[in-house]
């Protein structure tokens, strides 16, 4: 088994504004192997750390990681199901949470996961391997309207019917089974520009496959609703996001969260009653700096936003 190694992106700008107190509660929603929970867990002597990955090699990692600190909880979960998961710690509010949203360095790298074109292996692309639904299935069985709908819609690629219509047709011949198999077939169903080699094609393709295998956007419209809900007045939620449709749903909500009224600017008074329940720390995201890029280029489409509970 490959070793599970990430680098977490961001990860100064991140805890700091987190603003990381003492003798508060944190979740980490999106534990990995633990980089960002370390940097919580140096930054101030807090009460308690609430781990959450859906992942159980993930788990695995960070319980090594993080085996001298005491006060951490490991859950394997969901960040959708936050609600529930404080629930069942008997814990009411926090003091500030943190997603990673997106794939994670060791799941792209290991090519028995069949997240990654670049490496053959079997079609599976599932962050909790113990759920059914795999990238296979999805390829397999999907029909071809809908697989033109998650290509175009989650991976924003303009030949998405020429690629759906391409896997029905391979399908018929035999089972799409491989990466190296899907990654064919896209490339054959988009017409070759001078300088293009169909890699973006691909690329788009199996990320489209992978959102939809997780039902990654649903997941995190739900969390945004359920952490904000669970934030102590003065506690911070803040999610890095790695494509612009995760940054989309972030960049709406939190503004969503963070406007009082919307009436209609033409009335005169306010009847909407709508009050803000958060303020934005972060006007515009945050990127990486240069130096980081330099040492790792998957934080190159990174975007980190912050809101603060009112």
């Amino acid at each position: 088994m490959t070793e599970f190694l990430h680098i977490p992106v961001l990860k100064e700008q991140t805890i700091s504004l987190l603003n990381v107190r003492d003798g508060k509660t944190y979740i980490d929603c999106t534990l990995g192997a633990g980089g960002h929970s370390s940097e919580i867990l140096k930054s101030a002597k807090i009460k308690q750390l609430i781990g959450i990955d859906q992942d159980e090699e993930a788990l695995a990692a960070a319980k090594i990681n993080l085996a001298e600190h005491k006060n951490v909880t490991f859950v394997h979960g969901n960040f959708r199901d936050i609600d529930q998961i404080l629930n069942n710690q008997k814990i009411s509010l926090v003091d500030g949470i943190l997603a990673d949203i997106g794939v994670s360095s060791y799941q792209i790298d290991n090519a028995e996961r069949g997240f990654s074109f670049r490496q053959n292996a079997r079609l599976d692309m599932r962050m909790d391997v113990s759920q059914n639904f795999s990238a296979y299935e999805l390829v397999n069985e999907y029909s071809e309207e809908d697989l033109t709908r998650i290509i175009r819609d989650y991976g924003e690629e303009k030949f998405a019917k020429s690629i759906a219509r391409h896997i029905v047709k391979a399908r018929e011949v035999k089972s799409v089974e491989t990466t190296n198999e899907l990654a064919d077939i896209i490339l054959s169903s988009v017409p070759r520009y001078r300088g293009q080699d169909g890699r973006s094609n691909v690329q788009r393709t199996f990320q489209a496959i992978r959102i939809e295998v997780n039902h990654e956007l649903d997941a995190l419209s739900e969390f945004i609703d359920s952490a904000v809900k669970r934030l102590h007045v003065g506690g911070r939620l803040a999610i890095i996001s790695f494509h612009s449709l995760e940054d989309r749903i972030v960049k709406q909500k939190f503004k969503e969260y963070s406007t009082g009224c919307i009436c209609p600017p033409d009335f005169p008074i306010c009847v909407c009653g709508h009050k803000a329940q958060t303020k934005l720390i972060t006007k515009h995201p945050v990127v990486a700096e240069e130096n980081e890029l330099k040492q790792n280029s998957r934080s190159a489409s990174a975007k980190l936003r912050v809101l603060e509970k009112i």
